[in-house]
């Protein structure tokens, strides 16, 4: 070390800021309105176009008709890559991202989710 007072310098200019990082997962940051979490599926709006299935680059959604214009649809979020594509394609905003950001799982089964049509039009919570 040759100039051992520089680097002092350098330490106490830093001492005096605020921490760089958050204390996460103590303090959870506050995301985006345009973050791109975990899509959810509103079966009630979907017309069956398919436009989702054709445009995920990832072959991540299933879309499966159930009966007379009620549709299901199933996501495998391990091969998701969260581009939102699939949200901006869909013509009647039956998909939707949501702010959730913390999906790991032990179980690779945990990642695929269903979201069911009930028969009158209610939804049903999506069920693994």
């Amino acid at each position: 070390m040759k100039i051992p007072g520089k680097m002092a310098k350098e330490v106490l200019r830093h001492s005096l800021k605020p921490p760089a990082t958050l204390n996460y997962p103590y303090v959870k940051p506050e995301m985006p309105d345009n973050f791109r979490g975990k899509i959810v599926f509103d079966p009630v709006r979907c017309i069956g176009c398919r436009m989702c299935v054709k445009d995920c680059p990832a072959l991540a959604i299933e879309i499966a008709a159930v009966g007379d214009k009620k549709f299901e649809a199933r996501f495998y979020l391990d091969r998701c890559i969260y581009c939102a594509q699939c949200v901006d394609s869909c013509p009647k905003d039956a998909l939707l991202n949501t702010k959730e950001y913390e999906l790991a799982q032990i179980d690779r089964q945990n990642h695929r989710i269903t979201f069911h049509a009930h028969a009158d039009g209610v939804v049903v919570d999506p069920a693994p």
